[in-house]
């Protein structure tokens, strides 16, 4: 059975994207879901594999900018909406949809692609290195404490409606997208996405809530949260469910952990998404009692080498040549020389004797420096051909704060 791979039609969208709901369950989306998601889908960086008249695969790419460490802000394909229809595994459709649309990543100019998986061992066989984790966390607020710093009293904090309120809350997010490695710049539109509220993401708890945190009359940061009222024999149990929470500084961030954590008739908290260093960890007061648990968040793939590397800035100062293997994408195989510190960098290609040996689907997992270079050889994933390149490189690679994406696409 052949397919035809094509770019999507704005005519085709329904139908492509209904094959896409399928094939994650068939459960289907709400309607305020669907117009967003038809509205932000960029129809002229989508394919569809066909088979006749029938979609069998969808795939598509956002217009993205990440942050990388240094701050630069890096052209990026948002990889999105990966489809395959169960009638049609294992036939090659999922590869031809990566090979397609790597090939018109690099055309467009743009030097990385990044993804959020449904399962995380996909997309390693495409050259796609894990390189941001996320946290989720139960608290137990009944006995857990928020220790606040200096700051947190000065805080006012109050309720906003979530529509109201968008604007100011998108502009604190807009502040920190440069200050941690993961972050996106979003086109036009994003802002509506956070605002999604449909039933069945509530899990049982109210229509989202948001409060604000204030000082001198600016809103230095916010929290999006349900509340899930219970009771048990023993009196009220019920949980609140972060969606978002951002602050512009320490004490507001406190401040506005410490109202979610002392809301009345509440004994647990919840979080989804926050990064591995997130403050919170040093605020609770009983570490034990936070159920913390770390899965895979952004996966990086490197399309063009060079570029990505001369991209972003390093720690300390580097000079290694790295020995690249990439079959899927072979315009990137062979050795590249990085030189570079903490004002840029250099990476061109050269015939001298390579450091290290590793696979591009390595550089995209150290790449935003959360995972180290030295990690990834203990895994027996990098080599050290000269002694003494993987602790420079390794260390100049990493970032003092740990890259997070702090919402899916």
């Amino acid at each position: 059975m052949r397919t035809e791979l094509r770019v999507l039609r704005r005519s085709e969208w329904d139908h492509w994207y209904g094959k896409l709901e399928l094939a994650f369950g068939g459960a289907g989306e709400s309607a305020e879901e669907r117009e967003l998601w038809g509205e932000l889908t960029e129809v002229e960086r989508s394919i569809g594999a066909w088979d006749g008249d029938e979609c069998v695969g969808t795939a598509g790419a956002f217009t993205f900018a990440v942050t990388v460490p240094g701050g630069a802000l890096v052209p990026a394909a948002g990889v999105t909406m990966v489809s395959v229809a169960a009638t049609h595994r294992r036939r090659g459709v999922l590869t031809s949809m990566m090979r397609r649309q790597l090939d018109d990543v690099r055309g467009w100019g743009e030097p990385l692609a990044v993804l959020t998986a449904s399962e995380p061992e996909i997309y390693g066989r495409f050259g796609y290195g894990i390189a941001t984790h996320q946290l989720s966390l139960e608290i137990d607020s009944s006995r857990v404490r928020i220790a606040v710093p200096a700051g947190a009293d000065d805080v006012r904090l109050r309720f906003a409606p979530v529509a109201e309120s968008a604007e100011a809350c998108e502009s604190v997010y807009l502040r920190t997208i440069g200050t941690r490695p993961g972050m996106l710049a979003r086109r036009p539109g994003w802002d509506r996405l956070p605002l999604l509220d449909p039933p069945a993401e509530r899990e049982g708890a109210s229509p989202m809530q948001c409060v604000l945190a204030e000082r001198d009359g600016e809103v230095v940061g916010y929290v999006r949260f349900h509340n899930k009222p219970q009771w048990n024999r023993s009196g009220p149990d019920g949980s609140i469910l972060v969606r978002h929470i951002d602050a512009l500084d320490p004490g507001a961030y406190a401040a506005l952990w410490r109202f979610v954590c002392e809301i009345d008739l509440t004994t647990t908290v919840r979080s989804r998404n926050r990064p591995v260093d997130d403050p919170l960890l040093q605020l609770v007061t009983d570490i034990r009692r936070c159920a913390v648990v770390v899965r895979d968040s952004l996966h990086v793939r490197l399309v063009d080498v060079g570029a990505a590397l001369e991209a972003r800035t390093y720690r300390t100062p580097v000079d290694v040549v790295f020995d690249v293997r990439d079959g899927f994408c072979p315009w990137n195989e062979g050795r590249w020389r990085l030189t570079g510190d903490s004002k840029g960098a250099s990476c061109k290609r050269t015939g001298d004797d390579a450091d290290l040996a590793l696979s591009v689907r390595e550089l995209g997992a150290a790449y935003l420096g959360g995972v180290s270079l030295r990690s990834l050889a203990g895994a027996g994933r990098v080599r050290e051909l000269r002694d003494g390149t993987l602790a420079e490189a390794s260390v100049a690679f990493g970032s003092d704060i740990a890259p997070w994406l702090p919402h899916g696409f």
